[in-house]
């Protein structure tokens, strides 16, 4: 049964820094692509960075770009996302996941039926 539980959300003003952090288990952590996704309120789920098993390829959506870098400790089963220069519209809630590059993009591990943790809130104020 797969679990996964976020942690390290918060309020920052415009221009600061959070470090979320995800434990996830339920499957051999080491031989999977991780990622994060967000939902910020009124809008669908999005997907934000992955990073391949070992840890050697990493994606970012276009709107993340320079300012959040995604990492794993495949030793603690955790995937970390750095978030930098954050932005009110980076306010969200995040989640990470088991996940697969489709053609239609990212895509956690199961679908529409995958199993998601409760989230990370993040908000950002101007």
């Amino acid at each position: 049964q797969v679990q996964l539980v976020e942690s390290g959300g918060g309020s920052v003003q415009a221009g600061g820094s959070l470090r979320l952090s995800c434990l996830a288990s339920g499957r051999a952590f080491s031989s999977y692509v991780m990622g994060w996704f967000r939902q910020a309120p009124g809008k669908e789920r999005e997907f934000v960075a992955s990073i391949s098993f070992g840890g050697v390829t990493t994606y970012y959506a276009d709107f993340v770009k320079g300012r959040f870098t995604i990492s794993r400790d495949d030793a603690k089963n955790t995937v970390d996302l750095q978030m930098n220069s954050l932005k009110p519209e980076d306010t969200a809630v995040y989640y990470c996941n088991f996940v697969f590059r489709s053609s239609g993009g990212w895509r956690p591990l199961g679908g529409d039926s995958a199993s998601w943790g409760q989230g990370t809130q993040v908000f950002v104020s101007s």
